[in-house]
């Protein structure tokens, strides 16, 4: 457990939650640990608007670039590489910002893991060869008739968490969202001051309008390109991320690459919106609305963490 809060600070995609976490760190001597799925894969930076040296400033970030491509990843390995992040920042005097937008892994860092069983090896591998066989859609559409609750958090296209409900079901008779209501998230694993930082419908779809279009003029097709060169191809989770398979079709001839990025726009829109549903269920959260002063967020701080 941390020694003193941590400051989370979330929200949708590109709304400015690196830019403030970066204002803060700098304000209140502190460190970031992220907390986002897709930039903790080397290689994956355009698309994943992970922060540069000169956007940093000097602010050290933990969990950028830790794994490969290929690598498998979960809530529970970024559970672990976060403790070790918070406790090496703390040990040296730091204070610590969680920085990101994946609820999932806020949740279990905060409030521990879920414990559902593994799933039965036949069962795993019947539902991964009807994942291969293209059969996607209709996994989700069975998830939603016997785990309702588990379906409607995940998009339709979430190939790993469609195949780890549905496969708890089958293995356990047991619906996911009912091993999760049992577990509670009670546990507090680290104390923590939650900011979520949001913005106005309109500006918010500005911001991500030009996010998408700064990505494809700033090098993310060339990005794409040397992963899929390097054997990284659009089957991986990593490249799940939002864009990467749009762009690797249009590589490969499947679309144009003025579609790959109007199908990206689309996507990032919707995922803010999960986003932000997400975030907004969080008890305790603080909603601030971009932009956002760090020294305004001296109140939510001093209990904890003194004076900057």
């Amino acid at each position: 457990m941390s020694r003193s809060p941590l400051l989370c600070v979330v929200g949708p995609t590109a709304v400015g939650k690196t830019a403030l976490a970066v204002g803060l760190a700098r304000r209140w001597g502190a460190e970031i640990v992220g907390c986002d799925a897709s930039q903790v894969y080397r290689g994956l930076d355009v698309g994943t608007g992970k922060a540069t040296p000169a956007e940093l400033d000097g602010v050290r970030h933990h969990l950028l670039d830790v794994v490969d491509p290929e690598a498998p990843f979960d809530a529970a390995r970024y559970v672990a590489l976060a403790d070790a992040a918070i406790a090496d920042a703390e040990g040296r005097g730091r204070r610590v910002i969680v920085c990101g937008g994946t609820g999932l892994y806020l949740r279990a860092l905060l409030h521990g893991l879920c414990p559902a069983p593994p799933l039965d090896a036949a069962v795993r591998a019947t539902l991964a060869a009807r994942i291969e066989a293209g059969e996607l859609p209709a996994l989700y559409a069975e998830l939603a008739a016997v785990d309702p609750a588990a379906a409607a958090r995940l998009p339709p296209a979430d190939r790993q968490r469609i195949e780890r409900a549905l496969g708890v079901y089958l293995t356990t008779g047991t619906p996911l969202s009912a091993w999760q209501a049992a577990h509670g998230f009670a546990e507090e694993r680290h104390p923590a001051v939650i900011v979520h930082l949001t913005a106005p419908r309109d500006a918010l779809v500005a911001r991500i309008e030009a996010r998408v279009a700064g990505m494809f003029a700033g090098g993310f097709v060339e990005e794409v390109r040397g992963l899929v060169a390097a054997g990284h191809g659009p089957a991986l989770r990593s490249l799940k991320a939002l864009g990467y398979r749009h762009v690797a079709a249009a590589l490969a001839g499947e679309m144009s690459l003025r579609e790959a990025q109007r199908l990206t726009l689309i996507d990032s829109r919707r995922y803010a919106r999960r986003q932000t549903t997400w975030f907004r269920a969080v008890e305790g959260a603080h909603t601030v609305v971009a932009p956002v002063d760090p020294a305004d967020l001296d109140p939510y701080l001093r209990p904890g963490w003194g004076e900057p």
